[in-house]
């Protein structure tokens, strides 16, 4: 396994240590867990809040009603290690000694991608409009504090005609072909699939084009 100086965590990785609660997508571990009232969330937060100070490795933390979203990564090196994975079972106890039950079929993170002929061109542009600052990653730029999708540009062909945005949906791999169908039956239609990479290409009633896309395999 890993830790903060050796191999990253992959999806394989976190499915065979046993964290059923957690599924990885583009940035880091996800669970979701349905606390069913705002109160329990609260109490949830705060036994989550004290594991992660008894542990010095913190997650974050979306409280509403009537869930909790909690999400690992060691950012110290930008991604998933055994700190993470720790931490994940320690919380999945927690809610199940509260007598709280998660939700993985939910779990999804977005992406914005931009296809271009000339990323140099329009990146500073985006950076500045979305106020990400200087965090500009190799093709793309993320917002520091993680309240918005990341952004991330596609080499095009200056003469190819192309849609200029697309939506990259990261879902757990075990929910990628629900995703699929779903959208079939909702009038979409399956372009191309590339399980290889990971990625399936859909497009709406009108051609618009989006991926639905898997941390799994990658």
């Amino acid at each position: 396994m890993s830790d903060a100086t050796s191999d990253r965590v992959t999806y394989d990785d976190v499915a065979a240590v046993g964290l059923d609660d957690w599924r990885m997508l583009v940035s880091g571990i996800h669970a979701r867990f349905s606390t069913g009232s705002f109160a329990a969330g609260v109490r949830l937060v705060d036994a989550i809040g004290a594991a992660a100070d008894e542990a010095d490795h913190h997650p974050d933390v979306t409280l509403t009603y009537p869930r909790v979203d909690v999400a690992l990564i060691s950012h110290d090196v930008g991604r998933v290690t055994d700190r993470d994975l720790a931490l994940a079972r320690r919380i999945s106890e927690i809610a199940v000694e509260q007598g709280v039950a998660s939700d993985p079929s939910g779990l999804q993170q977005l992406e914005l991608g931009l296809d271009s002929p000339d990323e140099a061109a329009v990146l500073p542009f985006w950076r500045d409009l979305l106020a990400f600052g200087g965090s500009v990653e190799e093709g793309g730029i993320s917002d520091p504090h993680g309240r918005l999708p990341a952004v991330w540009f596609q080499d095009s062909g200056s003469e190819e005609p192309r849609q200029r945005w697309h939506l990259d949906v990261w879902v757990p791999g075990d929910q990628v072909q629900a995703r699929i169908d779903a959208v079939v039956a909702g009038g979409g239609r399956l372009v191309a699939e590339y399980p290889e990479h990971s990625f399936w290409v859909l497009e709406d009633a009108q051609g618009n084009r989006s991926c639905v896309c898997t941390a799994q395999g990658r």
